[in-house]
């Protein structure tokens, strides 16, 4: 359940909602785990920080256009860090992304 909170970023792809699959998967699985429920906070994090970087770069492309720049570092930072996140949950271990805000606590 762990990893798939993670693997959840690839639901974006999908329904083009951010942080919406991995906050209600951590809202039905919370109470039964602490290691669910850090990873569930995580994930949530992760995925709204990346929402956070993204609008940075919206808002940068039409002033200088490093805006591209900012939208390639977000996709690389979002794919490393949800296959690094996804084994470390596999193999039953804690994991923080780099470059998360942490606002769900």
């Amino acid at each position: 359940y762990a990893v798939f909170t993670h693997l959840s970023l690839a639901a974006v792809l999908v329904i083009a909602v951010p942080v919406v699959v991995p906050l209600v998967m951590w809202l039905i699985k919370r109470e039964k785990s602490p290691f669910i429920d850090d990873h569930g906070k995580e994930a949530i994090n992760f995925q709204i920080s990346l929402l956070l970087y993204n609008l940075v770069g919206l808002v940068l492309t039409p002033l200088c256009g490093i805006g591209f720049v900012v939208f390639a570092a977000v996709a690389v930072l979002g794919v490393v860090g949800v296959i690094m996140a996804s084994v470390a949950s596999s193999k039953g271990r804690l994991f923080r992304y780099p470059a998360c805000i942490r606002l769900v606590h």
